[in-house]
């Protein structure tokens, strides 16, 4: 049977069936609301607190930082894991001639 996600937002229950490629979805939805949660809490004025577009908009604003950061991070890496297989490969064929 394929799974089925639930998400609750504010008050609005929202179902989904996630890709087949996707693990652990219950813990991506806790993502999710973990970040709502924090957009919700940096509006100062309790009745923007109210606007769910601007909380999800910033909540996705957020997350699309973080990923971003990661993306940056896994190139960096990738580039770094570059040279050393280079230089490893460079001396393994000095070693060989």
């Amino acid at each position: 049977m394929d799974e089925i996600v639930v998400i609750d937002l504010f008050g609005e229950e929202f179902r989904f069936q996630p890709d087949s490629q996707v693990e652990n979805s219950e813990q991506i939805v806790q993502y999710l609301k973990n970040y709502i949660k924090d957009a919700e809490g940096s509006f100062q004025n309790k009745t923007l607190g109210k606007n769910k577009i601007a909380i999800l908009l910033l909540a996705a604003m957020n997350l699309s930082k973080d990923f971003h950061e990661l993306k940056v991070q896994q190139s960096e890496l990738e580039k770094e894991m570059d040279k050393k297989i280079s230089f490893l490969i460079k001396k393994i064929d000095k070693g060989i001639e």
